[in-house]
């Protein structure tokens, strides 16, 4: 199942937490060779992990971690504009209506499943949420990834060579998106939906203040 949690929640799930910076730790530094820092305990977190950000993370049977993605809105600190600003023209997307998602992440066992419920929570949240676009960063092996998943961005800046190369792109809100990535994920739109509630139920533009 997906649950949507802001970095202050994650102490009530400890073990959902510790897997999701560990498998980050394995993805991003030990399969990739990105230069993140790990921690004494394993785990892969950032700066914008102290920003309090929303995370979508599919939770195993055993409580443990299987995919997740992270939120921060672009009217505050994001990776877009601080760190590959120069890709996109120094010119910083920063708007209420689009939110930044990074560090998508799939653990060693993750089905395809649990990628395509992830990217199927961006437009949950674009919809609670009453946003336009969400916007990231991603290398090329994401490009494929993304078409079989059916939700391809529109590329709106790229920089780099070979393994460096990067790409920002933003993702407009479609229902018709939605149900494509829903059919190719074998998840209905309306278990993805019950998923959003169970976590907001009405108070999605309330609980977004969180992130202010």
């Amino acid at each position: 199942m997906l649950r949507y949690l802001y970095a202050d929640e994650l102490r009530h799930f400890p073990k959902l937490a510790t897997s999701m910076y560990q498998d980050r730790a394995d993805q991003f530094k030990t399969r990739l060779g990105w230069d993140v820092q790990i921690n004494e305990a394993g785990e892969e977190k950032d700066l914008y992990d102290d920003l309090n950000p929303l995370y979508v993370i599919w939770e195993e049977p055993d409580g443990t971690h299987g995919g997740s993605m992270r939120f921060l809105p672009t009217t505050g600190p994001v990776m877009i504009n601080d760190v590959f600003g120069h890709i996109i023209g120094g010119k910083p997307i920063r708007s209420q209506k689009i939110w930044e998602v990074t560090r998508f992440c799939l653990s060693r066992r993750a089905t395809s499943i649990v990628a395509g419920a992830i990217m199927l929570s961006g437009g949950e949240v674009m919809n609670g949420f009453g946003l336009t676009h969400i916007a990231g960063v991603f290398d090329e092996r994401m490009i494929r990834i993304y078409r079989l998943i059916g939700s391809s961005p529109n590329v709106i800046g790229c920089g780099g060579e070979g393994r460096d190369r990067v790409y920002v792109g933003v993702w407009p809100y479609s229902p018709a998106d939605c149900e494509r990535v829903a059919k190719r994920a074998g998840v209905s739109r309306e278990l993805s939906r019950i998923w959003f509630k169970t976590a907001f139920g009405g108070n999605s533009m309330q609980r977004k203040l969180r992130l202010a």
